[in-house]
């Protein structure tokens, strides 16, 4: 296994660092201000400066770097993966201010790979070009959404559209306005056997019917710069047969097929996320004293830096090594590796950030550093693409299946 960066993607890095360095660390201050002016006004979305933040990323070439293939940078995971944890020392700005940002990215790699020409044409250029957002419209508040043939919502076959009846919540980014499409999931065959009753259909955020109710919170965060995370209504929804994504009865395998890039995306950002914990930990206990002297040099704030750097190594790894197995043998060879990165990640950090909380006092909770909302994004992940033990189950499964006569 060969982690060592090859020379594009350091040049990539050195460029990156800078724009962190010279544009995006710059702005946070500011960024933060800006949304809750634009959150007190009752709008949702980002700051105005993120579009100046948009186009100096572009002007660099640090556009669409998560993309394979010559609609995006043509980055192989393994090549993506450092760019996407210096991006995740700044999880609110970064990934946005380079178009890299879920739930786009997912969506926009369903584009590439299952849509339409049409469909490509009239979505997925357009979020290439940063111009408009999107959203992914799969989890239900009435059934347990951890298990995606529980679905309810009905997709019925009516000549040539197809009529949409449900209820969805957590729908990150639908309560920005110029969030124009969901990727909606839902039940074509209820009759089907058990994977091939779900089937995509595009929705226009303009179709009549569909009604984006109100935002959800996480441990009280609306997430509003980001387009928040919605309750979103189907009623009598009515879409072309034309927007359907692939073909009807794919829409599980579409799904997972969406998640696997996702996913190690996640864990490579929440890793850039645990290295800026620690430096801030690092900075706060040399300069503040108790006990007569800095807390740097209290046996136990030492045990939880060390630890910290021990859990961030490994952790490194196992993404590095995740993200070699997909771009040679495929999402389907890394299969227990992308579980197990998904099980490690947000838990490793989740207490690497506990920690770093910890260090800070009360102004570890405070909004005057990003502790908190890190810890919070974190914890969230846990079962954002699916909760813990259900890759744990499928883990443990693989795991037995090798040991079975």
């Amino acid at each position: 296994m060969h982690f060592a960066f090859d020379e594009r993607t350091e040049e990539l890095r050195a460029r990156l660092l800078a724009f962190m360095d010279e544009c995006v660390h710059p702005a946070e201050h500011a960024f933060h201000e800006q949304a809750a002016q634009v959150r007190a006004a009752g709008g949702w979305g980002p700051p105005p400066l993120l579009e100046d933040l948009k186009a100096e990323a572009r002007a660099r070439g640090l556009w669409n770097l998560f993309l394979p293939g010559e609609r995006g940078a043509g980055l192989t995971n393994l090549q993506y993966a450092p760019l996407a944890e210096i991006m995740g020392r700044s999880p609110a700005i970064a990934p946005p201010a380079t178009n890299c940002a879920a739930p786009d990215t997912g969506n926009m790699e369903l584009l590439a790979e299952f849509g339409s020409e049409r469909q490509r044409a009239e979505y997925l250029e357009p979020l290439l070009a940063g111009e408009i957002r999107s959203a992914f419209a799969m989890t239900e508040p009435e059934v347990a959404s951890s298990d995606a043939t529980n679905i309810a919502t009905s997709i019925r076959r009516d000549g040539d559209e197809y009529v949409i009846n449900g209820r969805k919540w957590y729908i990150t980014g639908a309560m920005d306005p110029n969030c124009r499409v969901f990727v909606v999931m839902g039940k074509t065959d209820p009759e089907a056997p058990r994977h091939r009753q779900q089937s995509m259909v595009l929705v226009p955020r303009d179709t009549p019917g569909l009604t984006v109710q109100r935002g959800m919170t996480v441990f009280g965060y609306d997430d509003a710069d980001h387009g928040g995370h919605a309750e979103v209504v189907f009623e009598d929804v009515r879409v072309p047969v034309g927007n359907l994504v692939g073909e009807e009865g794919g829409g599980f395998a579409i799904a997972q097929a969406r998640l696997g890039p996702g996913r190690i995306h996640h864990c490579m950002r929440l890793v850039g996320m645990a290295e800026r914990a620690v430096e801030l930990t690092c900075r706060r206990v040399l300069a503040r004293e108790a006990f007569g002297g800095p807390l740097a040099r209290q046996g136990v704030v030492q045990d939880w830096i060390a630890e910290s750097r021990v859990r961030i190594e490994q952790l490194r790894l196992l993404v590095l090594k995740t993200a070699w197995l997909m771009d040679t043998a495929g999402n389907r060879g890394a299969h227990t590796e992308i579980q197990a990165i998904k099980i490690a990640a947000p838990a490793t950090v989740e207490w690497i950030l506990d920690k770093a909380i910890q260090a800070h006092g009360a102004a570890g909770l405070s909004q005057d550093y990003p502790l908190a909302a890190l810890w919070t994004g974190a914890r969230a992940l846990r079962f954002a693409d699916g909760p813990d033990e259900v890759h744990k189950r499928s883990l443990a499964r693989r795991e037995l299946k090798r040991h079975m006569g």
